[in-house]
């Protein structure tokens, strides 16, 4: 199998400039999902990899072939870097049987007619389509033909795959499905994946390890799906990622007060280094407010909404009308299992906060 090594790569649109000196490891046998607002550069970063963009800068190493170095004036054309690729309309040709699709990429590499077919029926055993060999696309479902581009892809290369927003034509349903036949696949070839995409809830039950880009395409931090949720390396981190209520905190007489709300006082700790400044934002997630009668924080729940296993709790704070950094209404998330009667709306709660993150105060733009 093979990693994925970017160095310095730097890529520009005229002058608009999309990657600077842009570095990432993806290591072998690892699915890595880069994820990052739209426009950031993960496509653009893509088309490098695949050799279908050519940076102005760094190098790029599939193993230990380099595939791209403009200091080596290396540039290993697009069908000789061995790349599978999946895209996120299939691109499967519609007047191709699946067996045709799936050897296609086979053909540019000269093999014989019966090792094409071999290696072909192989992969589609690995996605569980091999009976489908004789039928078109017009004859199967999205899913299956989302199989069949996984499969097109494992002939082009087993050891590196590159996925662009695989799933995101596919139902609810078939999104899971395909998730856990991603991660078998991978499991039982041992292929490494770089998985791009914008969608924050496939990325944390598929990944190994997540990149996160900026808008302005730098790379922000690099983890686990834990480290990202539950270490942010900073405040973009934890916006991007999940949905996140902000507040601003203010010292006044030695404790900490919601802004311009005195009866509201944060018992909790913030840390020292904030003092100085006498004014903190604190970031908290909707799993992390609960409901306690004795606060002297108070919301009312305005709207619930069932979701299976928790309830979506749209909470007003009472006598709060947003104008300002404290808001007007929070997201709270509660489980289903701890009963109906405190979710209703219209019923007043008192909140209390677990595991906030605290950053300087965003100035309003």
């Amino acid at each position: 199998m093979a990693g994925i090594k970017f160095q310095n790569v730097s890529f520009a649109y005229g002058e608009k400039q999309i990657l600077r000196n842009f570095s990432l490891s993806v290591e072998d046998a690892q699915i890595m999902c880069l994820l990052g607002p739209s426009g950031c550069g993960k496509t653009t970063l893509m088309r490098c990899l695949l050799g279908l963009n050519r940076p102005s800068t760094g190098e790029i190493w599939v193993g230990d072939r380099c595939v791209f170095s403009k200091e080596r004036r290396v540039n290993i054309p697009p069908e000789r870097r061995g790349i599978g690729v999946v895209f996120q309309d299939y691109a499967v040709w519609p007047h191709m049987t699946v067996m045709e699709n799936v050897c296609y990429p086979l053909k540019k590499q000269r093999l014989p007619r019966d090792a094409m077919e071999k290696k072909a029926r192989y992969a589609l055993e690995q996605v569980r389509m091999g009976d489908y060999a004789p039928y078109l696309p017009s004859q199967l479902s999205g899913g299956q033909q989302q199989r069949v581009a996984i499969a097109r892809a494992l002939v082009s290369s087993d050891e590196v795959i590159v996925m662009d927003e695989p799933i995101t034509n596919l139902d609810a349903k078939l999104r899971e499905e395909m998730l856990v036949e991603i991660r078998q696949i991978q499991k039982n070839i041992g292929t490494t994946i770089l998985y791009i995409t914008h969608d924050q809830e496939a990325s944390l039950q598929l990944c190994d390890r997540m990149a996160i880009m900026d808008a302005g395409g730098g790379l922000c931090q690099i983890g686990t799906d834990e480290d990202i949720i539950l270490r942010p390396a900073d405040r973009f981190v934890f916006e991007f990622i999940g949905v996140s209520n902000f507040f601003t905190l203010t010292r006044s007489g030695g404790e900490w007060l919601f802004h311009n709300r005195s009866e509201w006082p944060y018992h909790g700790e913030v840390p020292a280094e904030f003092e100085s400044a006498g004014q903190v934002d604190m970031g908290v997630r909707p799993n992390g407010i609960v409901f306690d009668d004795a606060s002297p924080i108070r919301g009312t729940i305005r709207r619930s909404v069932f979701l299976g296993s928790e309830y979506n709790l749209f909470v007003s704070l009472n006598g709060q009308e947003g104008q300002g950094p404290v808001p007007s209404e929070i997201r709270v998330q509660r489980s289903a299992f701890e009963g109906t009667g405190s979710v209703r709306e219209g019923t007043e709660v008192g909140l209390s906060f677990l595991s906030p993150k605290f950053y300087p105060v965003k100035e309003v733009a």
